[in-house]
């Protein structure tokens, strides 16, 4: 499968699913005050650096979107499911949604202060990661910071796996081969947390997050 037929049966899948998808999610960090905590110091160091433009990577219908908004952030969203652009659009008609895939973002070279990338890569083929990461590389400007989340392995690089709302074949990475492919683009690691899955929430398995920068 090529490139475009990853994106294209990623965005059909999501379109038939995205109402579902929006009542299921729409409150994801109601009980998850640690995600809450990182992404108010994402968007504080974002803010610090002096470009607070960013851009939400796979940003389904919008909640994480807005909620980088209300944090102060000129925030707007990307994803390759017009259904889920659509949904977005409703219920934030002030907030910028446009469709687009990861790997050819229709954005300026060294534009944005940060990208926010929420689970958007679990659905990436592993020969396609390396593409993804230079594209968000080039969009971030010097200094820019970049907030990755993933479900992750205890594999060397990463492992097939099925989810309760599955809707194309994911994935799960390794962190430490995820933070070596930022590094090989320029974007070091600032921060690691890593959650365990707990029965009272939506997590089946661990998850972590990466904080880097652009290195200048």
């Amino acid at each position: 499968m090529t490139e475009l037929d990853t994106v294209h049966a990623t965005s059909e899948a999501y379109d038939a699913v995205a109402t579902t998808y929006a009542e299921l999610f729409h409150d994801t960090l109601r009980d998850r005050p640690l995600e809450r905590a990182l992404l108010s110091a994402f968007a504080e160091l974002v803010r610090t650096n002096g470009n607070d433009e960013v851009a939400d990577l796979g940003c389904g219908p919008g909640h994480i979107t807005a909620h980088l908004h209300g944090l102060g952030l000129k925030a707007f969203g990307v994803d390759v499911s017009p259904a889920m652009i659509e949904l977005a659009r409703e219920a934030n008609p002030a907030l910028r949604f446009e469709v687009g895939s990861m790997a050819d973002l229709d954005i300026e070279d060294g534009a944005l202060g940060g990208v926010l990338a929420r689970w958007s890569v679990i659905h990436t083929p592993p020969r396609e990661l390396p593409a993804i990461v230079a594209e968000i590389a080039r969009v971030l400007a010097p200094g820019g910071h970049l907030l990755i989340d993933f479900p992750a392995t205890d594999g060397p690089q990463h492992e097939t796996q099925s989810y309760d709302h599955t809707v194309a074949t994911a994935y799960r990475w390794s962190p430490d081969h995820l933070a070596a492919l930022l590094r090989d683009h320029g974007l070091t690691e600032t921060a690691r947390t890593v959650v365990e899955p707990t029965p009272t929430d939506k997590r089946q398995f661990q998850e972590v997050q990466l904080l880097a920068h652009k290195v200048t």
